[in-house]
C-alpha cells in the first residue's frame, strides 16, 4: 500500500465524472409555510419538531425554525410533502390546533394572516334537499 501512495502526484490529469442531480419537482414556488398555535402557552420547540417531522412521514423531510411571537417557519424540499401537509391538516401539538398558511415570494412570514384553517363537520338526518356548498378553504 505504501509503494501505491508514493506513486500518487497533484499534477496527475485524470477526466473526472461530474453528476449534477436535477430535481425534476421544483417548479419555482415557494416551499414554506408559517404556522402558529392557538394557544397562549408555551410550546416546547424542539418536542413539536421532532412530533410533526415523524408525524408526517416526508420524502425529502423539513426545516422548521422558530420565528418568535408563536410563529413558526416551515421548510420543505419537495413539493409533494408541502402538498401532503396542506391537504393534511389540520393538525394539532398537545391538543393545541397548528393554523398554516402557504407562504408566497416577497411575502414577510410575520405579516401574513394566520386566522383560517379548514375543518370537516359530520351533520346526521339532514334531508338531501338541504345540501349545499357553502365554502372551500384553498
Amino acid at each position: 500500500m505504501e509503494n501505491e501512495l508514493a506513486h500518487l502526484t497533484i499534477n496527475d490529469e485524470e477526466d473526472a465524472i461530474i453528476q449534477i442531480q436535477i430535481d425534476l419537482h421544483r417548479t419555482g414556488e415557494n416551499l414554506q409555510i408559517v404556522g402558529c398555535f392557538l394557544t397562549a402557552g408555551i410550546i416546547h420547540f424542539l418536542a413539536m419538531k421532532s412530533t410533526l417531522a415523524n408525524l408526517w412521514h416526508l420524502v425529502r423531510g423539513v426545516q422548521i425554525r422558530d420565528l418568535g411571537e408563536n410563529r413558526y417557519l416551515f421548510q420543505f424540499f419537495h413539493i409533494m410533502d408541502l402538498e401532503r401537509v396542506i391537504k393534511g391538516s389540520p393538525w394539532t401539538f398537545n391538543n393545541h390546533l397548528l393554523i398554516l398558511y402557504k407562504l408566497q415570494w416577497g411575502k414577510d412570514p410575520l405579516q401574513v394572516p394566520l386566522v383560517l384553517t379548514p375543518f370537516w363537520v359530520q351533520i346526521h338526518d339532514i334531508p338531501i334537499g338541504l345540501f349545499l356548498k357553502i365554502w372551500r378553504y384553498n
